[in-house]
């Protein structure tokens, strides 16, 4: 592993609670088996807890098995947890955009995670990360806050000429219908706007908002095939945790490239 792959910093916001287990631990995995730093970032500094929900299906009801996290990415989780820096993250207030290659936005359906998605440091931050070309991943919710980020030079959000993904629409509402009998609106996190229509509405375009294809299997590590993730010039995405080992691969290459 040569040095300048052990010198790469990335920034891994996160709120207080409710992020995605697989969006967090899985990237972070990949990344520190590059040999990457990764530093977390939470609203005031303190640990981060992702959604218990995702990560022991506890309330999901007869889903339970195809809505939780993965053992693989619970058995990532459990090992990320213990590691110093995901103990003591920074608070958002001290990030600074120039100390970091990239930037990695994980998502997560919680109401908890609007603290995250309404963040205007971390939007600051995000807009910073896009004008100097850093480079950028996002998963899921994580692109709603890209979507917010408006660049004051434009007026118009980072991702106004950009190709993307995001989480669906379909899959959004059929998370909620397979659960709304046990946790009834837990899986929309704005009841009366999903993620693809706020990110959609932000575009130059709604033909940037790419779908991919039917979402029904999850890649897994080295078997990527039912993954998908959108590049776009120094800009990633993806849809869900079934996209995750793409997009964390797809992200790292970027990161290697740079």
């Amino acid at each position: 592993m040569n040095q300048k792959q052990w010198m790469i910093k990335i920034l891994m916001p996160l709120p207080t609670l409710g992020s995605d287990p697989s969006e967090v631990a899985i990237p972070w995995s990949e990344l520190q088996k590059q040999g990457m730093e990764v530093v977390f970032a939470t609203p005031d500094g303190r640990q981060a807890n992702v959604d218990p929900v995702m990560l022991t299906g506890k309330g999901l009801g007869w889903f339970k098995g195809v809505l939780k996290a993965r053992e693989d990415a619970v058995a990532a989780y459990r090992e990320l947890e213990q590691t110093e820096a995901f103990k003591t993250p920074i608070a958002y207030s001290a990030i600074t955009p120039e100390d970091y290659e990239g930037v990695f936005l994980a998502g997560g359906h919680d109401k908890t995670v609007k603290e995250y998605l309404e963040s205007i440091v971390l939007q600051e931050a995000i807009v910073s990360f896009f004008t100097s070309k850093k480079i950028i991943g996002a998963v899921c919710h994580g692109v709603v806050l890209v979507a917010r980020s408006i660049d004051p030079n434009t007026h118009k959000s980072v991702l106004y000429t950009y190709q993307t993904t995001a989480l669906l629409k379909t899959q959004e509402l059929l998370g909620y219908r397979l659960s709304k009998f046990w946790k009834q609106d837990y899986y929309l996190t704005y009841p009366g706007c999903t993620v693809e229509d706020e990110v959609k509405s932000v575009l130059k375009n709604q033909r940037q908002f790419m779908h991919g294809p039917q979402p029904i299997f999850r890649d897994r590590e080295g078997i990527e095939k039912h993954g998908f993730a959108v590049r776009d010039r120094n800009y990633i995405s993806a849809r869900w945790p079934g996209d995750i080992y793409t997009l964390s691969s797809g992200f790292i290459s970027m990161l290697k490239e740079k």
